[in-house]
């Protein structure tokens, strides 16, 4: 894109101003410079000023599931199904991995984060163990796609080399970066974060399928027919679980969800119902109190699914709904950017929108979902904060009580 050419699009769009410190940017600069212009979503940057209406829903009822006791009756059928998908290639894994320890006081990725107490011991060290035991009891390794942002995918390749992938095979492992978007001021302005660059983040947990597609890596594994989808901070999840693959693979449905039973009605969780007749995840407080408390012939709350980002995809629907948009959340933050001057602005209040996609929301384009309990004590220990509620704490108790050295 010549010069020309990109300050017709930007006075277009009325953001000229990003051109301000073009007279002052190397050649390299500029190049990048238009190019992340020229990657701008223009349709969904103009979300900022009629934002789509993601708070209304449809009619909620709720989803029918397998239960614990289903599944351990009927253990084996599925984890039989399940190894058999594995051995022939047909399962994948995603690894969401493109955050930073902030919260967790650490600049490093945030799989980088020592849990352990008398030895080292890494978040990615716990999932990629996971992993371990189900692919040697499979006899199959399984493709391990791991999502990276712009801002943690040297480091994370590193950290991972250095520690020889923890023992999962280099030639099974593939990475690839999260598609990033960007962020604008109240007035719909495009941030700079530097004078050639614009103010871009990750564009939501969302986005993984189109970044993954984009870079053309899952050609490589032709036999993928499922892609099991999972966050960075459950230590204790099971991936490319053999008896989750295999029940979802028997129900005939285009994608699982594990999930967790409610601690109590008003957990602080999404829950997997159905809105309109499709899958869909629903937040905590949009559930009426009726609804929250509403229990089925057996006790048992009705909406009780709670979900804990570990998810089962079939690969060919995945492809039939690339093409179609998920909802895009426009969210207020804090967005480091440059003034006027060129000097970096570090704001305390929130300043502007970013651009996210949820990865819940690609639930209803799926058509069909199986809920899938687990036990929460055996399978669900988030590390999102330092210490408290859902931390390094919680997780380190709850990796002893399964038996995890720390």
């Amino acid at each position: 894109m010549t010069y020309e050419e990109l300050a017709r699009t930007l006075r277009k769009h009325g953001q000229e101003h990003v051109l301000r410190f073009w007279g002052e940017l190397g050649e390299e600069e500029k190049h990048s410079l238009a190019a992340q212009a020229e990657a701008v979503d223009w349709e969904q940057l103009g979300l900022w000023e009629h934002p789509e209406d993601l708070s209304g829903k449809g009619k909620i009822e709720p989803i029918e599931g397998i239960s614990l006791s289903e599944i351990a009756r009927d253990r084996e059928i599925f984890r039989k199904v399940g190894e058999e998908a594995i051995k022939e290639g047909k399962v994948a894994a995603v690894l969401l991995a493109g955050g930073q320890g902030t919260r967790l006081g650490s600049d490093a990725p945030k799989g980088a984060y020592n849990i352990g107490l008398t030895h080292p011991l890494y978040i990615f060290e716990c999932l990629i163990k996971n992993l371990l035991e189900v692919t040697s009891h499979a006899g199959a390794f399984v493709p391990l796609f791991i999502m990276t942002s712009d801002k943690n995918d040297a480091e994370t390749k590193d950290f991972l080399e250095e520690h020889g992938f923890f023992g999962y095979p280099r030639e099974f492992v593939r990475f690839f970066t999260q598609d990033m978007a960007p962020a604008v001021d109240f007035e719909g302005k495009l941030f700079l974060e530097e004078k050639g660059r614009l103010a871009l983040s990750p564009n939501g947990n969302g986005g993984w399928y189109s970044s993954l597609a984009r870079t053309g890596i899952m050609k490589e594994f032709p036999a993928v027919e499922w892609i099991n989808v999972f966050a960075v901070d459950n230590v204790l999840q099971r991936i490319a679980d053999p008896a989750f693959v295999g029940a979802t693979i028997l129900s005939g449905k285009k994608s699982g969800a594990k999930v967790v039973s409610k601690a109590e009605p008003h957990e602080k969780v999404g829950v997997l119902c159905l809105e309109n007749g499709l899958p869909a995840v629903v937040e905590y407080y949009e559930l009426s109190e009726d609804m929250a408390m509403a229990r089925d012939k057996e006790g048992r709350l009705l909406y009780r699914h709670g979900v804990i980002l570990n998810y089962l995809f079939e690969a060919k629907k995945l492809e039939e709904i690339a093409g179609k948009r998920i909802p895009v959340h426009v969210v207020k933050k804090k967005v480091p950017h440059l003034n006027e001057a060129g000097e970096l602005v570090r704001p305390e209040e929130v300043n502007g929108y970013k651009f996210e996609t949820l990865i819940l929301d690609m639930i209803k384009l799926m058509g069909s979902c199986l809920p899938y309990e687990v036990v929460r004590e055996h399978e669900f220990a988030p590390v999102k904060n330092k210490t408290g509620v859902d931390s390094v704490d919680s997780a380190r108790e709850l990796l002893k009580q399964n038996g995890v050295e720390l």
